[in-house]
């Protein structure tokens, strides 16, 4: 009994003390506490910090170098009068509906031809990513000369088939203004659906088109009853970022025409802009930027349950 006490005594002494610190990370909830702390930090000064103080000044009446004081609504009932924002409000929602139509297509179809195997189809998928790499204020510029009346490139070509007999003012007219835009931004968003639908397209298994193919199904038949309804959730989460970005785009539009001509491509974000930063007017520019909140929210929440409904099914 004296000699196993002994035993005891030693293994205990030899056997090294762990820290608290120690112990709490072999907590698993202390552990995921430790590793999302980082990120929670970020979110915070990032995007939680900068949103209530965006809430705070729309609902002030603060300029640049004077802190304002609480007006509550004003600026939002200032907004409801205000014909150039209810202009921004509808260009916003045509611009997002119509780029995101054009892009959703054009990204499938991409998709689809670069899922064949074909030589170079390496180079091609990487090469296809271009316009969506390419610093965005560069590319536009490069879109701003071959819009130029004089010096277009697409006035040249289009004269030279004989399509046209005169100069188009592309970025002076208030709908080609409008409808140049959208061909900008479904040129650059393109790259990103066909690569993210290419990767949906990748997880699908093939013996599911073969077997298809054996019980006489034709190419589209195949595609809408086999391969849309397993790419349909991965296509959703595509659209639902998209949705997001251009309907907050600002530098594209921007550079390309500031907003004009006669606020005929004033965004939000555009005229948030103009208002807050150019005018000075920080309360009513964070007011403007807020008001598109909640037209975001209803999609976010819309498309949400329904890629949930998708999935479930």
């Amino acid at each position: 009994m004296a000699v196993s006490d002994v035993v005891t005594q030693r293994a205990f002494v030899r056997a090294p003390r762990r820290g608290t610190a120690t112990r709490l990370l072999e907590d698993e909830r202390w552990l995921a506490a430790a590793l999302l702390l980082p990120t929670v930090i970020l979110l915070g000064v990032f995007i939680a910090y900068p949103f209530v103080e965006g809430v705070w000044l729309a609902v002030t009446d603060a300029t640049v170098g004077v802190p304002g004081k609480f007006v509550g609504l004003a600026n939002f009932e200032a907004l409801w009068n205000d014909s150039i924002f209810r202009t921004a409000v509808g260009n916003t929602f045509i611009y997002t509906a119509v780029a995101t139509v054009f892009k959703l297509g054009l990204g499938l179809w991409l998709a689809l031809l670069l899922n064949r195997n074909f030589k170079g189809k390496a180079f091609t998928r990487a090469f296809i990513l271009l316009p969506f790499i390419i610093p965005t204020v560069l590319s536009t510029f490069a879109w701003k000369w071959m819009f130029d009346p004089t010096f277009s490139v697409i006035n040249w070509t289009l004269f030279q088939l004989g399509i046209i007999h005169g100069r188009i003012n592309w970025l002076g007219e208030p709908v080609l203004a409008l409808i140049s835009v959208i061909i900008v931004n479904v040129w650059r968003g393109v790259p990103f659906y066909a690569i993210s639908l290419l990767a949906g397209l990748q997880t699908i298994n093939p013996e599911l088109q073969e077997a298809a193919a054996i019980d006489g199904a034709r190419p589209w038949q195949r595609f809408w009853h086999v391969t849309w309804p397993l790419l349909l959730p991965v296509t959703m989460v595509v659209v639902l970022f998209s949705v997001i970005q251009t309907f907050a785009d600002f530098q594209l539009v921007y550079v390309l025409t500031g907003g004009g001509p006669a606020n005929a491509t004033q965004l939000f974000a555009t005229y948030a802009y103009q208002i807050g930063v150019g005018t000075g007017l920080l309360s009513q520019g964070a007011a403007i930027s807020l008001a598109m909140f909640p037209f975001l929210l209803i999609v976010v929440v819309v498309q949400l349950l329904y890629i949930r409904r998708v999935e479930v099914h």
